[in-house]
């Protein structure tokens, strides 16, 4: 069964093209069946039954994981024993009639205009001085806000994704999907800024005298003139929410999300909003209306005499 996971695996990179952290968490849950299977003296996979699978997500329920890691644990399953049917490894898949709690949705953080205004002026005041960071951490953030990219794609970027006269970058999301998304003026103001003053000086930055900057086509730079990392805008990110009110996880994603509700408060169309964002279903670009409906309703609540 180790044999047939780790095949999977690359059929998942190779065929399906997804990304390193989506094979990496099939890999883990089903490193976890494994072992749970080894205990019960099954070691091939197509010795895996229902009732197996079934006890499996069940001792995982009774050990307090939360309702979403008990479904994506049954997807991952459900897409392995579909793939080992598939290739003949396994006479039948036992997995077509395993059934999962649905995860609880929970309403994601959005900022305000207000909040939202008050950040960019915050980072437009540090990058006035021209130091390369703070004209780097203005171009992230207003290109995140202006356009809801994942964290991922941000960092993906290369200086020739971005037409700064058309005011679009070329993406690359899930599963290796290309979009074209657009950005506003601000945005191309503070990325006209960094590649001008602050990606230059990033490039050459803390390299010994004499040695070369490397050759790197990302847009945005890190230390040593290298391709920036997903955590260092976490960081950033989180650096500016953390006193900003609010529930919920204040990183990059909490930008999307704001981006997207803006988007859907000012008029634009939910199919729109699902291509921006490049969902695969409309049915995920659909929290979003009920963002909106929830902040109307606190606004009604506080500003209704009949409330």
């Amino acid at each position: 069964m180790a044999a047939a996971v780790e095949d999977f695996a690359v059929y998942l990179a190779a065929e399906r093209g997804f990304s390193p952290h989506t094979v990496r968490a099939y890999r883990s849950d089903l490193a976890g069946l494994l072992a749970f299977a080894e205990g019960r003296g099954v070691a091939e996979s197509s010795a895996l039954t229902l009732d197996l699978l079934r006890d499996w997500l069940w001792v995982g329920n009774q050990a307090g994981l939360a309702r979403a890691t008990i479904a994506r644990r049954a997807a991952s399953v459900r897409g392995f024993t579909a793939w080992l049917a598939r290739a003949g490894a396994s006479p039948a898949d036992p997995a077509v009639r395993l059934r999962s709690p649905k995860p609880g949705r929970t309403l994601p953080r959005v900022i305000n205009r207000a909040q939202m205004q008050d950040l960019l002026g915050q980072l437009e005041h540090r990058a006035a001085g021209g130091e390369p960071n703070a004209l780097r951490d203005l171009a992230i953030v207003e290109l995140l806000y202006a356009s809801g990219l994942r964290v991922s794609e941000l960092v993906g970027l290369d200086t020739g994704d971005v037409d700064l006269h058309r005011l679009t970058v070329r993406v690359t999301g899930k599963g290796s999907k290309e979009r074209v998304v657009p950005f506003g003026v601000p945005a191309q103001s503070a990325i006209l800024a960094y590649l001008g003053r602050g990606r230059p000086a990033l490039a050459s930055a803390d390299l010994p005298a004499g040695r070369p900057a490397p050759e790197v086509t990302a847009l945005f730079l890190g230390t040593v003139g290298r391709r920036l990392g997903v955590r260092a805008v976490y960081r950033l990110v989180a650096t500016l929410l953390a006193d900003v009110p609010g529930n919920g996880p204040a990183g990059p994603h909490a930008l999307r999300h704001t981006a997207a509700t803006h988007l859907l408060d000012g008029g634009a169309d939910l199919r729109a909003v699902q291509e921006l964002l490049g969902h695969a279903s409309l049915g995920t670009t659909q929290i979003y209306t009920h963002v909106s409906a929830e902040r109307l309703k606190q606004s009604y609540l506080t500003a209704h005499p009949r409330a």
